[in-house]
């Protein structure tokens, strides 16, 4: 592939290292927490959906500081000092002695995490406008490449113990920064730059792109109910396998890959197929019922054969994010496009706080009494509570445009 610029595969393979260095980590998590902490699964549940609420909160917060400052001083720095900082931070976390430590290591992700702002600014910076929209359609594929491969190194590390993982995360960091730091070139030009001033970098005007967005408001709440639903796979897919089927880091490792590979094969192939066919509407409604049924399946099935088939199933929900995408731009004039995508991204930013510790504490709290499903239950009702949204207050009042094909 043909770059604009030579910064352009050096952020994206920051992005790919950084999602394998998360997904690594993924199945050992269980281990580590009950291994440190000295708790059984069930606590290890709820601590563990503690920090991911501190991940998501410092990632939140830090999102425009690290923003501003790449406006500030230039994009080459922030990105360094983010890889740099993951570094250390998984470093710690393979050295944690307590689970105080390992709170303080996902302190640390989430402000190393929000970089994923100066790293759209390089592609930006570097890429004429008509050719932006494919350029950061790489990011999610690069994204999404590391969700595969990192969980299957990580179930595969987890034979030298919970902590290795943790240590080769730290490793792909260090020596991301490294090759940063002789490789990349900086794109923020000097007179482009502008004061950092820190009035700017704050997250409650993140939210006011929200009210010039009337029209389309319960599609808005309809996603962020589904965001909600979805977040069930990072927040309790670890501690459930371990929890419903006994299965070791190895197995969650390769079940997380598995996911990763069907969801790949789905949007690559076969989603834009679908909603030219169907239409936006149809595929929404699609998605969010294949959505429901599985987290419903999920909650009652005995066999572990059963999650690898329900994973086939639920690979339709692919389809949610761009169809709703396709209604929300149709819905809101030429004017608030970029101010309703502020407000997804803000929304999105408060899923990431809220589904986890929602999730968690159902799973844990279902464990107590018996029901290891629990966390998919209340997934698959707030899915449902999604279509409902749709259904009562959307589907008819988007206008007539981009429906099937004949």
């Amino acid at each position: 592939m043909r770059f604009e610029h030579r910064a352009v595969p050096i952020v994206l393979a920051a992005v790919l290292i950084d999602t394998i260095g998360f997904g690594i980590i993924m199945p050992v998590f269980p281990t580590l927490i009950t291994t440190i902490g000295h708790v059984d699964l069930e606590q290890a549940t709820r601590i563990a959906g503690y920090m991911l609420v501190i991940f998501a909160v410092t990632q939140f917060f830090a999102g425009p500081v690290l923003g501003n400052l790449s406006d500030r001083f230039g994009r080459r720095p922030v990105l360094i000092a983010s890889m740099l900082a993951f570094g250390m931070d998984y470093a710690l976390m393979a050295w944690a002695p307590t689970l105080a430590w390992l709170f303080l290591g996902r302190a640390i992700a989430g402000i190393a995490g929000a970089v994923y702002g100066p790293a759209s600014s390089v592609l930006a910076d570097v890429t004429p406008p008509e050719k932006r929209s494919g350029v950061f359609g790489l990011i999610g594929a690069a994204f999404g490449i590391g969700f595969v491969i990192g969980p299957a190194i990580g179930g595969l590390l987890a034979d030298f113990g919970p902590r290795a993982p943790f240590a080769a995360a730290a490793i792909l960091a260090l020596g991301n920064a490294l090759v940063m730091t002789l490789a990349m070139p900086e794109t923020l030009a000097r007179e482009n730059r502008r004061p950092f001033k820190l009035r700017d970098a704050h997250v409650i005007g993140a939210f006011r792109p929200l009210f010039h967005a009337g029209n389309a408001a319960p599609l808005l709440a309809a996603w962020f109910v589904w965001q909600l639903a979805h977040m069930v796979y990072p927040s309790t897919w670890s501690f459930w396998a371990a929890i419903r089927f006994n299965w070791d880091p190895r197995a969650i490792g390769l079940s997380l890959a598995f996911v990763g590979f069907v969801m790949a094969l789905v949007q690559g192939g076969l989603t834009g197929r679908i909603i030219a066919r169907v239409g936006e509407k149809r595929a929404l409604v699609i998605g969010l019922v294949s959505a429901g049924v599985s987290f419903l399946a999920f909650a009652f099935i005995t066999q572990s054969w059963q999650a690898y088939a329900l994973f086939v199933v639920s690979a339709l929900s692919g389809l949610i994010f761009p169809a709703m995408n396709g209604l929300l731009s149709r819905m809101v004039d030429a004017s608030h496009q970029g101010a309703l995508q502020g407000g997804i991204g803000s929304m999105g930013s408060v899923s990431s706080i809220l589904g986890p510790l929602l999730l968690t504490q159902a799973l844990a709290t279902g464990v107590d009494h018996g029901f290891p499903g629990a966390a998919f239950l209340l997934a698959g009702l707030l899915a449902f509570t999604a279509l409902g949204i749709l259904v009562w207050k959307v589907l008819d009042r988007v206008p007539r445009t981009a429906e099937p094909v004949a």
